[in-house]
């Protein structure tokens, strides 16, 4: 399998001038980790996620400043911490320059990435845009679902992941969180929706796709997240 067929299509991203209050608000009302931060043009310019905001002063968690540690890192280094914590937008708090991958880049490389990097997620890009993200949670959906790369012979039996994608853009329904993984004919349905509703219309929009025989419903529905923040 490939980062396509079990990537996050619909991406939260922010632009590079995002407050740091809106991305936290983003990221509880979405219930994700991090978000990509993007040009006008939808190329990754970096990534902000919950570590980037844990030391913050609004909320008591800021690293005091340490003479002896100042002077092991090198006063470049305490500046930088500096901005990372007191910043107000994204372009001060985001690691720059993230890992990427295509589309195409196998799963094994994926998950040998995210490894070796330590990280959660990665952004999947085309033409240097980003088009989906790839989360280790991704990576279980496709484990639990038992999913397989189809041989081209099976293909053809079989819907495909970008028809019964297809299915459920056409009803007019945002696959927000949504992510699809196939089981032979059987669609899998993970991630966060925001309503009883919402998770119906997508799972009965999958079901009635051209060959799919069965729908696994694993979406969620997510609590009301306070304004206030």
């Amino acid at each position: 399998m490939k980062a396509k067929d079990v990537m996050t299509e619909d991406v939260v991203s922010v632009r590079e001038d995002a407050s740091v209050e809106s991305i936290a608000r983003l990221l509880l009302q979405h219930r994700i980790s991090a978000v990509p931060v993007t040009d006008a043009g939808g190329r990754p310019l970096g990534i902000v996620s919950e570590g980037d905001l844990m030391r913050r002063p609004e909320s008591g968690t800021e690293r005091r400043p340490s003479w002896w540690l100042e002077l092991l890192q090198g006063s470049d280094a305490h500046a930088a911490e500096y901005v990372k914590s007191h910043g107000l937008v994204a372009r001060d708090v985001m690691t720059r320059e993230p890992l990427t991958v295509s589309e195409n880049t196998p799963l094994e490389k994926v998950a040998s990435l995210l490894e070796q990097r330590q990280i959660k997620r990665v952004p999947v890009v085309r033409g240097g845009k980003i088009v989906g993200i790839l989360s280790r949670a991704d990576l279980l959906h496709a484990l639990a679902a038992g999913a397989k790369w189809p041989s081209p012979r099976a293909k053809a039996a079989h819907p495909t992941r970008k028809e019964v994608v297809r299915s459920i853009r056409e009803t007019g329904l945002s696959l927000g969180l949504t992510n699809v993984v196939l089981e032979g004919s059987v669609v899998h349905l993970w991630g966060s929706v925001q309503s009883e509703a919402q998770r119906d219309a997508i799972a009965l929009a999958a079901r009635r796709t051209p060959g799919v025989k069965g729908v696994k419903n694993h979406l969620s529905v997510m609590a009301a997240v306070s304004s206030t923040l």
